[in-house]
């Protein structure tokens, strides 16, 4: 993926108004599509947030739809752009040495440097296409699924994913982007298999093991940046001040849904089958 200078997608008529710090994005992905103006980002997120709050409401009118066809090439989609940024982020990061503990942003127009620059502006827009895991969600009228969580999740993310790609698009953040991806490659392989029904449900059973690699995402992510901020690495700061705390708000709000969703889950079952067996 390569773009040139003059290569501009977007709402138009938006892109001249001026926002904090414009001076300092990164030349190599300033005028990339949907990157050059933050209202792309901020309708984007609006859009999104105007769906959440009033698409339910619209939907609980009819019956719900079952979406397997569409469902099934979304998430298989997916897992395949995801695959490809994970694959384009490790080989390019190789091929430049890059520092898995510290590495700066260096403004180069390498062919490798590219590549990660291109990898983190697909990055960005796999988090546009996760906006129709909540607008499945709601045509199938799985209420349950759209929490606040989830709504955070999403939205938080793409804020982020933009904030990257227009200011910080290669150096450090290669890794815990790249961790994002690969662990995306098996949530969404996952979803895709329970599309195909109920013949394949007995080989889900591994379902509980995805909050717990998400987990295990963040308490690195956590780890990562601290030690980065520990060591004063010449990445910005400010960068690894807001991904510590943003992983410290992912490990509380997945925690808590893992501990409901099945350590309650299994005592209220065990219980179940004491009161069975007395």
């Amino acid at each position: 993926m390569s773009f040139n200078g003059s290569t501009k997608i977007g709402f138009p008529g938006i892109g001249s108004y001026p926002y904090p710090f414009a001076e300092l994005a990164d030349e190599r992905t300033r005028t990339w599509p949907l990157v050059e103006s933050p209202w792309n980002a901020a309708i984007l997120l609006a859009l999104y947030l105007l769906m959440v709050r009033y698409a339910p409401k619209w939907m609980a009118r009819y019956k719900p739809l079952q979406l397997r066809g569409p469902l099934f090439c979304h998430n298989l989609a997916m897992a395949l752009l995801n695959a490809h940024i994970c694959l384009e982020l490790f080989t390019a990061s190789r091929a430049l040495n890059y520092s898995i503990s510290c590495q700066p942003c260096r403004v180069s127009h390498s062919p490798h440097e590219m590549r990660i620059a291109a990898a983190f502006w697909w990055f960005y827009i796999s988090k546009i296409l996760e906006f129709a895991d909540t607008a499945f969600f709601i045509l199938r009228q799985k209420w349950s699924q759209l929490s606040f969580l989830h709504v955070y999740h999403h939205s938080t993310m793409f804020a982020m994913c933009w904030i990257v790609v227009k200011w910080i698009p290669t150096g450090s953040t290669f890794l815990p982007a790249m961790m994002n991806s690969f662990v995306h490659i098996i949530m969404y392989g996952y979803y895709a298999l329970s599309v195909l029904g109920p013949r394949i449900q007995p080989y889900l059973w591994w379902k509980r093991h995805l909050t717990a690699l998400q987990l295990v995402q963040f308490a690195i992510g956590l780890a990562w940046g601290s030690q980065a901020i520990i060591q004063r690495c010449e990445y910005h700061t400010w960068v690894s001040l807001t991904g510590v705390a943003y992983m410290l708000t992912f490990l509380y709000l997945f925690g808590r849904f893992y501990a409901q969703k099945y350590r309650v889950a299994a005592a209220a079952a065990a219980v179940k089958h004491l009161k069975y067996t007395e």
